[in-house]
C-alpha cells in the first residue's frame, strides 16, 4: 500500500509541471492560475464556513502569517514556474530547479537557524547545483526558443519557496492542513485575479483544452498531490516524503519528453543523475548535530519541526 501511495504521490505532484505546460498552450499564465485557484478557493471557503473546528483558537496574526506563506509558496512560486514554462523552459528543468529547494533550505539552516550542516551535506548541495547547471545548459542549447534570462525565473520561485519554508518554521502555532490550504488558495485566488484583471486576461478561453488543463491541475496537482503528501507524511514520516520529492525532476523530465517532445539527451540524463546523487549524499550526511539542534528548538517552541509542503 505504501508503495502504491508513493507512486501516486510522485505522479500527482509531477503533474503540476505538466499541467502548467498544458495550460501555457491555451492562455497566459495569470489566466491559468486565476481559474485554477478561484473556484478552488470558493469551495474551500464554503467548506471552512460549514466546519469551523480547525479554525478555533487561531488569532488574526496566525491567519496573516499563513497568508504571507501562501504569497511566497504558491503565488510567487507558481507564477515564476508558469511564466518560465510559457517562455519555453522545459517542464523537467523547472522541476529540477524546484527540487533543489530542500538542499538550499538545508544549507541556509546553518546561518539562519543555527543548525549544523555537515561537510557531506555541503558536498551534496554543490552536486545538486551542478546537476541543475548541467540540465539547464542542455535545455538552453537545445533550441527551445526561450531567452537566456527565462532560465533565471525558476530560481526566483525556488528562493520564494525557501523563504516560505523559513517563515513557516519560525511559527509557534501549529495550523491544520485544511486551514493552511484554504488560506493559501484564497490568497492566491485574490492575487491572480487582480493580476489577470489588470492585464485584461481574466476572461477564460472557450477551448476545451484550457478547461482540461484546469481540471488536471485542481484534481491531480492540488487535491491529489497535496492530499497524498499529508497522508504519506502521517504514515511514513518526513524522511520518506522528502526522499520522494527528489524523484519529481526525473519523472517530470521523462513525462515532458514523451508528452511534449522536450529535450532528454545524454546531458539531461547526466544532470538528473548528479542531482539524485546529491540527494543520496545529503540523506547519508552526518545529521546528528542537526537533530540535536532541532530537538532543542522543538523543546523551546513546544512543537514538531515541519517540512515544506509546496509544489507546482
Amino acid at each position: 500500500m505504501n508503495f502504491l501511495l508513493s507512486v501516486a504521490f510522485v505522479i500527482c505532484w509531477s503533474s503540476g509541471f505538466i499541467g502548467a505546460k498544458l495550460g501555457a498552450g491555451s492562455a497566459p499564465a495569470v489566466t491559468v492560475l486565476m481559474w485554477r485557484f478561484l473556484p478552488l478557493a470558493v469551495i474551500l471557503i464554503v467548506v471552512a464556513a460549514v466546519s469551523r473546528t480547525s479554525w478555533r483558537g487561531l488569532a488574526v496574526r496566525d491567519v496573516a502569517r499563513q497568508a504571507m506563506i501562501g504569497v511566497l509558496s504558491q503565488s510567487g512560486y507558481l507564477l515564476t514556474v508558469y511564466y518560465a514554462i510559457q517562455l519555453g523552459v522545459s517542464s523537467g528543468t523547472t522541476a529540477l530547479i524546484d527540487g533543489v529547494q530542500p538542499l538550499v533550505a538545508g544549507a541556509l539552516a546553518g546561518p539562519l537557524l543555527r543548525q549544523h550542516v555537515s561537510r557531506k551535506q555541503w558536498l551534496g548541495l554543490c552536486l545538486g547545483v551542478s546537476g541543475v547547471a548541467i540540465v539547464t545548459m542542455a535545455d538552453a542549447t537545445a533550441g527551445t526558443g526561450a531567452p537566456w534570462w527565462a532560465y533565471l525565473i525558476p530560481f526566483l520561485g525556488m528562493f520564494s519557496l525557501v523563504a516560505a519554508t523559513f517563515l513557516e518554521s519560525r511559527s509557534r502555532v501549529r495550523v491544520a492542513p485544511a486551514v493552511s490550504l484554504t488560506v493559501h488558495c484564497a490568497t492566491s485566488a485574490v492575487i491572480f485575479t487582480a493580476l489577470a484583471a489588470s492585464a485584461g486576461a481574466a476572461q477564460p478561453p472557450a477551448e476545451l483544452s484550457f478547461w482540461a488543463a484546469i481540471t488536471w491541475l485542481v484534481a491531480l496537482s492540488t487535491f491529489g498531490g497535496y492530499g497524498l503528501y499529508w497522508l504519506i507524511l502521517q504514515r511514513s514520516g518526513v524522511t520518506e516524503v522528502n526522499t520522494l520529492m527528489f524523484l519529481m525532476a526525473p519523472v517530470t523530465a521523462v513525462w515532458g519528453a514523451l508528452m511534449f517532445s522536450e529535450t532528454f539527451g545524454p546531458r539531461t540524463a547526466l544532470g538528473l543523475a548528479v542531482g539524485l546523487a546529491a540527494v543520496v549524499i545529503v540523506h547519508r550526511g552526518d545529521t546528528s548535530s542537526t537533530r540535536v539542534c532541532a530537538r532543542d528548538r522543538d523543546m523551546d517552541t513546544g512543537e514538531v519541526a515541519r517540512p515544506a509542503k509546496y509544489g507546482a
